[in-house]
Parts: structure tokens; C-alpha cells; sequence
């Protein structure tokens, strides 16, 4: 947490090494990379082992922190290569984690506990309980969704838990961590860091979507509210663009190197660098609307190139990061020394014995002026004396050879004292198979609307948080019933003071959404089911999450049947069988964005003429829009490539004829013959 007039971090974004060089030459404070594997941009130039290790050094030389990535969704088969990246990171001396997948977070606990995580915003935290739960898992730093106003930032920055805020960048349509889109077009998951950018292509809310870009946002900048952000208490502030070139990199952490060093900056040379029809401050101040939207134009391109250059120069020189103190002392018959610090130590270092001057005796601003000369280096001089005897000479070189002593010295000792090594244990990570009998799956049932349930016969409902109250007025047993709060809301008490008045009225059962919910729904006193937001992909997380306390795990639909089917979970498991999957939450509605709420169309199509249909959430402290699949997903046909506990059966626009002919279709796995298209969804093609 940042506190008093400690600034916050910079940190940059580094796809390769040069991007890290034109990061590290513009004054960052830390930077983030991805190694060739489990690095949520794929598509990067990323870092090899030879290379962490060099980054490494050349960061902390400079005194700056350099984290990694280890933020995808992982499978079981991977879990083994996992453990071994991990391990690399420890004997690497990288200074922290960045993780989605808990995984990450079981392996670290037991094999090597002084490695500090920090929870990638792909975990969607964005409310008090989120935060909190990180804390209780031993997260050191939460990076906040997205999609948050200044003033949530500061509430969640004061709960003793470092954050960390995006101030740069490109700005996803989906909150992260819960879009699917990219994975359902195309196999290429965003949780697995292969996102194909399907959101960036011709979207249109009217049927027509050439050069309409409903789902495409402008880059965020808020260098605007620099002095801001050094006052809201945030611990770091980031800049995304792994997959962007050096001079993005560059003219980011330049300019807001400058904004936050109360200097000039220079807005157009960032926008130039990179933008979308310009730049918006995305969530920052609270206002959602048509203004955030743009595209990547003509123009942005043939600015960008124009820039390119003199960016370039920017960053051929180093940054000086520290002051050089030294001190010369030439006396006759004695071997010069140099005594050099740089605020933290304290070095003498010995030259030569100085000669009789014949023509030109050393003078002390000679050496002075000598020893200042520390262009090309970390170090801008501080005071520099000299102590030198009549009628002596030391060559020039002397003075050159004593500086550079002092300079490699100092870059090697600070390099040694933040490449800190941490321990690695290897264990066995994999949960045992918990014994069970063999039963069939029970049917869930999920619905919009409580006249969907009429007559409707399974062992469990879910419903909406806000249709409690009127469930229990038709007279139907809570105990039944699993409630669903929302899957993201900026209104966290409301949702609280909502789940209270559910719990008073008999519900004993909710669904965790996200992590948040994890730690929320247990304290107020609710049996906790997990749902597919929690983006459970294996047997380390699904352990996790049972330990957390939940009853019982809805996992990814990401997943192939294969790879569901071999989870092994403490609790029971389950899966999506049904319905049009949800595959963008989206806290800026498109549809408002283009046409206005009045001429809704309820959906988007894109380039091909495929309808996409948006379910409004904008009511109960829910403050988001869902974008769904085009197709139905439906498997009763394919059940028996399943090994689940349960199956939810999850129902949108349905009716409740429709609601009892497609249950009895699973019941008795017989597909109907219809018309209507259909996709498997991705239980068998899987995800890259």
C-alpha cells in the first residue's frame, strides 16, 4: 500500500529484451515479463531462461524490481512443466509472481513460500472481499479490475493489501479473467494467453456492421491525473503492451516517468506512439459512454510510424538512477585512492603511486572535473573532492580506470543484494482421486425468470440474487435453491445488504461468481457452490478452492470433456451442459454506446452476419451487460464422455416448454431433432 509521500512504482510492460532496455532507460520502477510458457501473451516475443537470467541482472543493477507472468489458466498434464517455471523464477532471483491460475498459488505454499504473488487482475477482484480473500491467501499485491472508479480504487488501496492500477494502455470490451469469445470463435483462449483480439473486428448493435467497432474501446491513459494517482494509494501503476513494440514501451514509461517527476510531458508523442482514435481515461472518473469507444485508424498508424525515430533517440542513452559521491586522494609516495558511495556503500579503491610533475601538475578541478564524466552510466555525480599535493601527476587514465572501478563495483554489489535466490522444495502437488461411487450426474437448472420453473422437475435451481424475495412469495423451498449473485457489481454493499435479506428469508446456498464471493458468501453464513468464473482448469485449484470451503465446483468450460472428466476434486463437480454461454461481461454497454438504450436490439453481429445476443444487467447492483454465445450449446448425446457429479442446464429466453422437453432430453440422452443450431461448445475441439 502506498503511504504517505512514498511514490507509487512504475511499472512497465516488456515483450523482449529491447523492450526492456527502452523500459529500463526511461525511468521505469519495475518491470513485468512473460517466459515462453504460462505467460498470458503468447504471442509476445517473451523471454527464455537465458534471458530471465540477463533481465534479471540488468534490472537490478539498476535497482529495478522485475516480475513475471505466470498468469494463464493451466491443465493438469501441465502441472509437472509448471512446478519447473516456478522453480526457475526462485533460482533466477525474479522478485515476484503475477498469477491467475491457484495453481500457482499451491505450488508456491509448499515448495517456496518467500516467493511473493501477486493476483493477476485475470482474477476479476474488484470489491473489498476480493481483496481480502487475496490477503488471506498470502497475496502481497492485488491487481484490480479494470473497470473501477477512483474512488473504489482508494477504498480498496486502504485495506492493507498493496494494488495495482492500469494507467496505460490498451482497455479489453470483457472485465478480465471472463471473456470467452476469442476461445469460442477460435480455440485461441484469453485465459491461456492466446486471445486472437476477435473484439477489435467489425461489431455492429444494428445488423450492419461494416466500419462499426461496437466492441472495440479506445486506449486508456490517465497521465493526465498523474499527481492523482501518486495520492490515491495505490502501490503500482501499470502500463500494459507486453505484445507492443520497444518505442511504445519507451514513450509510455518516458512520459509518465515525467508526469510523475512533476515535469513536462508530452501527450501527442504518446498518443503517437500508439492509440486508438485517441485515448480515453476509461473507468477512472465514473463516466461510461460512447466517448470510450474508437478503433485503430489510418492515421493513428501513419502517426506511429512518423514517430518512431525520434522515440528511438529517446532511449539510446541510460537513465542515471543513483548519486555518486567520491572523494580523490593523491599524496606523494603513496598510491592514489578513490573513496566512492552511493548512498548505501561506502568503497575506497587504490590507483597508482602518482609521478613528479615535469609540465602540468594534476589540479583538483582537473580531477574534479575528470571524475565528474558519468555519461553512459546509472550515476550522475554528487560531491566530488580532491585532496592532491603540490607538484604531482596522475595521468588522466588513472582517473578513468579509478571511476570505472567504482561504477562496476556498485552496479555489481547492488545487482547481488536484490537478486535474492528463494528456496525451492520440490513436492508432490497432484491431490489424491477421491473414492466415490459411480452415480449419474443430477440435473441443475439455472434460470432468468421464476415462470421458467413451473413444473420443472431437478434436484437444484439457480437463481438471480434479485429474484429471492419473489421465489419465496410463489411459495417455493429456498432449500432448493442455489442463489447467483452478480458476476460483477460496483455496488458491493448493496449486493451484501442483498444476500443478507436472502439468507433471513430460508437461502442457505450461493453461487461464488468470482473470488470475491469465495470469502463473502461463507461470512455471511452461506453453503458456497463455485461457478465457472472461477476459471478452475485442474486438480491444484479445484483442491484449493475446496479447502477454501466450497461445497461443490462448477469448472471451466474451457475444459475438454476428457480433461473435466479427469479433475480430481474433494467436493463434486460440475459442468455447463446447456444453454448460450456467457462469453464477455461488459461494464460499458455497446448497444447504449451506439444507438442508445431506446432503440436496443438486444444483440451484436459481426462481420460475418452472426447474431450475438446481450442480456442487460443493469438493475439489483449488477452493473454489467453479458455478451452471449451465438449458438445453443447441447450435449444430450454426448453425456457419457462426461464424469461429473452434475451437470446446469442454464436457461436464458427459454420457455417452460422448452425447459421440460430439453431436461427430459438429457434424462434420457436423446437428442431431438431440430433446426436450430447447436455447437458441443469446446468439450471436444478444447482450447490452445
Amino acid at each position: 500500500m502506498s503511504i504517505g509521500n512514498i511514490k507509487p512504482e512504475l511499472l512497465a510492460p516488456c515483450g523482449s529484451m529491447e523492450s526492456l532496455a527502452a523500459a529500463l532507460k526511461s525511468g521505469c520502477d519495475a518491470v513485468y515479463i512473460g517466459g515462453l510458457n504460462f505467460s498470458a501473451r503468447q504471442n509476445a516475443g517473451n523471454f527464455s531462461h537465458e534471458d530471465i537470467l540477463e533481465a534479471v541482472g540488468e534490472c537490478h543493477r539498476r535497482g529495478v524490481k522485475i516480475y513475471q507472468a505466470i498468469n494463464i489458466a493451466v491443465f493438469d498434464s501441465e502441472l509437472e512443466s509448471l512446478a519447473e517455471e516456478i522453480k526457475f523464477a526462485c533460482d533466477a532471483g525474479i522478485d515476484g509472481l503475477i498469477v491467475q491460475d491457484r495453481a500457482v498459488e499451491r505450488i508456491v505454499r509448499e515448495s517456496c513460500p518467500d516467493m511473493p504473488l501477486h493476483a493477476s487482475t485475470q482474477m476479476t477482484l474488484h470489491f473489498a472481499d476480493g481483496v481480502l480473500w487475496a490477503n488471506e491467501h498470502d497475496y502481497k499485491r492485488v491487481v484490480l479490475s479494470r473497470e473501477l472508479d477512483r474512488e473504489t480504487i482508494r477504498k480498496l488501496s486502504e485495506l492493507g493489501v498493496e494494488t495495482e492500477i492500469f494507467v496505460h494502455g490498451a482497455l479489453c470490451m470483457s472485465v478480465s479473467g471472463q471473456c470467452y469469445l476469442s476461445a469460442m470463435i477460435g480455440s485461441r483462449s484469453a485465459n491461456r494467453g492466446l486471445c486472437a483480439g476477435a473484439c477489435r473486428l467489425p461489431f455492429s448493435s444494428t445488423g450492419k456492421p461494416r466500419d462499426k467497432y461496437a466492441l472495440s474501446l479506445k486506449d486508456l491513459t490517465l497521465i493526465e491525473d498523474a499527481e492523482e494517482l501518486q495520492n490515491i494509494g495505490v502501490s503500482s501503476l501499470k502500463i500494459e503492451g507486453r505484445m507492443k513494440r520497444p518505442e511504445y514501451v519507451s514513450a509510455a514509461t518516458g512520459e509518465f516517468r515525467a508526469a510523475l517527476d512533476g515535469k513536462e510531458y508530452d501527450y501527442e508523442l504518446l498518443r503517437s506512439a500508439f492509440s486508438r482514435s485517441g485515448f480515453t481515461d476509461g473507468y477512472y472518473s465514473g463516466k461510461r459512454d460512447s466517448t470510450m469507444f474508437g478503433a485503430r485508424s489510418y492515421e493513428d498508424v501513419t502517426d506511429m510510424t512518423a514517430s518512431l525515430t525520434q522515440i528511438h533517440e529517446k532511449y539510446k542513452s541510460e537513465c542515471p538512477r543513483f548519486e555518486l559521491s567520491m572523494r580523490l586522494t593523491v599524496k606523494r609516495g603513496e598510491n592514489a585512492t578513490l573513496t566512492a558511495t552511493d548512498g548505501v556503500e561506502t568503497t575506497t579503491f587504490m590507483g597508482a603511486i602518482p609521478q613528479e610533475a615535469i609540465n602540468r601538475p594534476l589540479t583538483t578541478d582537473a580531477a574534479v572535473s575528470q571524475l565528474g564524466k558519468l555519461g553512459g552510466t546509472l550515476y550522475r555525480a554528487g560531491e566530488i573532492t580532491a585532496e592532491i599535493d603540490d607538484g604531482l601527476m596522475l595521468p588522466l587514465s588513472e582517473l578513468n580506470y579509478l571511476r570505472r572501478q567504482a561504477v562496476e563495483h556498485f552496479d555489481k554489489i547492488r545487482q547481488d543484494r536484490l537478486t535474492v535466490i528463494k528456496d525451492f522444495t520440490p513436492a508432490s502437488y497432484l491431490p489424491e482421486a477421491p473414492e466415490k461411487p459411480k452415480k449419474p450426474a443430477s440435473w441443475w437448472v439455472s434460470v432468468e425468470k421464476l415462470s421458467q420453473l413451473e413444473q420443472i422437475d431437478c434436484e437444484r435451481v439457480i437463481i438471480p440474487l434479485s429474484l429471492a424475495k419473489s421465489y419465496i412469495e410463489s411459495g417455493r423451498d429456498p432449500k432448493n435453491a442455489i442463489i447467483s449473485p452478480p458476476r460483477f457489481t460496483l455496488h458491493a454493499e448493496k449486493v451484501e445488504a442483498n444476500l443478507r435479506e436472502a439468507k433471513a428469508l430460508g437461502f442457505d446456498k450461493a453461487m461464488a461468481t468470482n473470488s470475491g464471493y469465495v470469502y463473502m458468501l461463507p461470512r455471511l453464513g452461506f453453503e458456497t457452490v463455485g461457478g465457472f468464473g472461477l476459471n478452475i482448469t485442474n486438480s491444484l485449484s479445484a483442491d484449493e478452492y475446496a479447502l477454501d470451503g466450497l461445497s461443490a465446483l462448477t469448472l471451466s468450460f474451457e475444459l475438454k470433456a476428457a480433461q473435466l472428466s479427469g479433475i480430481r476434486a474433494a467436493v463434486p463437480k460440475g459442468a455447463i451442459l446447456y444453454g448460450r454461454l456467457p462469453l464477455m461481461i461488459m461494464a460499458n454497454c455497446p448497444i447504449k454506446a451506439e444507438t442508445g438504450c431506446h432503440n436496443c436490439s438486444h444483440s451484436l453481429t459481426d462481420r460475418t452476419g452472426t447474431v450475438f445476443p446481450v442480456q442487460c444487467r443493469m438493475t439489483g447492483g449488477e452493473d454489467y451487460n453479458e455478451l452471449l454465445n451465438s449458438k445453443t450449446l447441447y450435449l444430450p448425446d454426448k453425456l457419457g464422455y462426461f464424469d461429473i457429479d452434475f451437470g446446469i442446464l442454464m436457461f436464458t429466453d427459454e420457455s417452460t416448454e422448452e425447459i421440460k422437453a430439453i431436461l427430459e432430453d438429457y434424462k434420457t440422452q436423446t437428442p431431438r431433432k431440430s433446426g436450430k443450431e447447436w455447437t458441443n461448445g469446446l468439450y471436444f475441439r478444447g482450447v490452445l
